[in-house]
C-alpha cells in the first residue's frame, strides 16, 4: 500500500469548498486518492442566464476536470469541442463574448431542460457526476439564484461580464452578492459539513473573494465551519505572491491586501492549518497557524493528486 493511500483510507470523510479551475484540480487530486469520501460543495456564484440557457461553469468545470472530459490545454471547457453553435450565432448577429461549444452547449441544455421542469440543481449536478463516473458527491453550494457582482469603475458588473467579457480589467472597488440574504444553503452541504464522523474540511485554491466568498455568504455555511470539530485547512492560491491564473493578486492589490500567504490566513479566520508554496516559505514562521510547506504548483495530473495527498497528510497531523 503507498503512502497516499494510507494516509486516505484513515479517513471517513472529507469536504472541501471548490471555485473553477484551480480548485477542480486539487479536487481531481482528492477525488482519485478519496473517492467516495469525498464531498465537494461548488461556487454558484458565477452562475447565470445566458441565450435562454442557465450555465454554471464552476459546476461544469468540476464535472469535467473529474469526469476526464476537460480540455487541459486551453484551461476550460470540454476536450475536442467544437464551436458550430456561436460561430452561426455570431454570423446573425447574436452575442458572443461567452463562448459556448457545441459540447458545452449540449450540458447547458440538459440542465435548463431539468430546471424547468421542477428538478433542483443540485439533483441534475448529482445526475451528471454519476453519468460521467465521478465517485465523489458534487454539490452546489444552493439550489437557489444567487449572483456575486463586482463593483467598478465602469459600473456595478454581473461576474461573467467582468470575468469574461471584459477579461478581468476593470479595477475591482468592492464585491457584492445578490439575493444572499433571501437564500439557503442546500441540505445536503449543511448535512456534509455537519456530519459527525467528518475527519476536515479543506478550502481548495481558489480565487478567495469571487470563488470561495460566495460559498462562505450563504447563510449557514460560515457557521458550520466556525463551528466544526475537525481541521479546517486551506491550500493558498498564491505562490510567490502571484497567482498562477487569474485576478486573486489583481483583485487583491486593488482592494489594498498584501499578496501574502499571510493575507491568505487572515481571510479565512476559521484556519486550523495553511498549506503554502515552497517559494514562500519564508512567510511561514510568520503565521498563527500552522503551516504545511510544499509544491503547490499544479502542471500535471501526477502533480494534483500529490498535493492532495500532502493536504491529507497536514490534516492527520492536526488530527494528533
Amino acid at each position: 500500500m503507498t503512502a497516499q493511500a494510507t494516509a486516505a483510507g484513515r479517513l471517513r470523510k472529507i469536504v472541501a469548498l471548490c471555485g473553477g479551475v484551480g480548485g477542480a484540480k486539487l479536487a481531481y487530486g482528492l477525488n482519485r486518492l478519496l473517492g467516495e469520501k469525498l464531498t465537494l460543495v461548488i461556487n454558484t456564484g458565477d452562475d447565470f442566464e445566458h441565450l435562454g440557457f442557465w450555465i454554471s461553469p464552476d459546476i461544469d468545470t468540476v464535472v469535467y476536470t473529474l469526469g476526464g472530459l476537460s480540455d487541459d490545454e486551453r484551461g476550460w471547457g470540454r476536450a475536442g469541442e467544437s464551436w458550430n453553435f456561436i460561430e452561426a450565432l455570431g454570423g446573425l448577429g447574436g452575442e458572443t463574448w461567452f463562448r459556448l461549444g457545441d459540447r458545452d452547449l449540449a450540458t447547458h441544455v440538459q440542465r435548463t431542460l431539468a430546471l424547468r421542469a421542477g428538478r433542483t440543481l443540485t439533483e441534475f449536478t448529482r445526475q451528471m457526476a454519476k453519468q460521467v463516473g465521478i465517485a465523489a458527491t458534487l454539490l452546489p453550494m444552493t439550489d437557489a439564484r444567487f449572483s456575486t457582482m463586482v463593483v467598478t469603475p465602469e459600473g456595478r458588473l454581473p461576474f461573467q461580464r467582468y470575468f469574461v467579457e471584459q477579461q478581468s480589467r476593470p479595477v475591482v472597488r468592492r464585491i457584492e452578492f445578490e439575493h444572499a440574504d433571501d437564500v439557503k444553503a442546500s441540505a445536503e452541504a449543511l448535512r456534509a459539513l455537519q456530519a459527525p464522523d467528518l475527519d476536515a474540511i479543506i478550502v481548495c485554491p481558489s480565487n478567495p473573494y469571487l470563488s470561495v466568498d460566495p460559498i462562505l455568504r450563504v447563510p449557514g455555511i460560515l457557521a458550520a465551519l466556525e463551528s466544526v470539530s475537525a481541521p479546517v485547512i486551506a491550500v493558498s492560491p498564491l505562490i510567490g505572491g502571484q497567482a498562477v491564473k487569474g485576478p486573486t493578486a489583481k483583485i487583491m492589490q486593488e482592494l489594498g491586501v498584501p499578496t501574502s500567504a499571510a493575507s491568505i490566513a487572515l481571510h479565512y479566520p476559521f484556519l486550523s492549518g495553511l498549506v503554502i508554496d515552497r517559494l514562500d516559505e519564508a512567510q511561514a514562521a510568520r503565521l498563527k497557524i500552522p503551516a504545511h510547506v510544499t509544491n503547490t504548483l499544479m502542471r500535471s495530473k501526477d502533480d494534483r493528486v500529490n498535493l492532495a495527498a500532502e493536504c491529507l497528510d497536514f490534516i492527520a497531523r492536526l488530527k494528533k
